[in-house]
């Protein structure tokens, strides 16, 4: 068991992992959510600070990859919180990046059918199935096809599988 007795340990561990920590979000948090970095970043700090306060810490790992881990389960989180805002219905896999710098989220847009390209972008800015019918004057059945059948077709440009 490790525990800290000081708020200067602390800051001496912050100092000493700071670069691990923006490591792990780098890698694991999703592109558009670049924005929340320094909230993964003090959500991750302040996991290990109340971890190493009760002593939770075992020794299992080093320190560097138990902060790490934590760092890296801070940014799924976070991505699992915001998924609707960067591509509905695709789920982020652990150590797999989506490749939107290479190929480019609407370069990958324009290689899709209009009518399925057109659900899809209602559906990240965030209109229901319900509203997309509405809009689009078609059936939620055929909305949930189009959303589905443009997601698999985006989800092989972006070499991601679909969970």
């Amino acid at each position: 068991m490790w525990k800290i007795a000081t708020e200067s340990e602390f800051e001496e561990i912050v100092h000493s992992t700071k670069n691990i920590v923006l490591s792990a979000i780098s890698r694991n948090l999703h592109p558009s959510l670049y924005r929340c970095i320094d909230d993964v970043v003090q959500e991750t700090y302040l996991r290990a600070y109340k971890s190493l306060v009760k002593g939770k810490f075992r020794g299992d790992s080093t320190l560097e990859t138990w902060i790490y881990t934590i760092a890296r389960n801070e940014s799924l989180r976070m991505n699992s919180k915001n998924r609707r805002i960067y591509l509905p219905d695709f789920e982020m896999e652990a150590g797999v990046a989506f490749e939107y710098e290479s190929i480019g989220l609407e370069k990958a847009m324009d290689k899709i059918p209009d009518k399925y390209r057109e659900v899809l972008l209602l559906r990240m800015e965030g209109f229901s199935e319900e509203e997309i019918s509405s809009r689009l004057e078609i059936s939620t059945g055929t909305v949930k096809s189009r959303a589905f059948r443009g997601r698999e077709m985006l989800g092989k440009i972006l070499g991601v599988e679909q969970l």
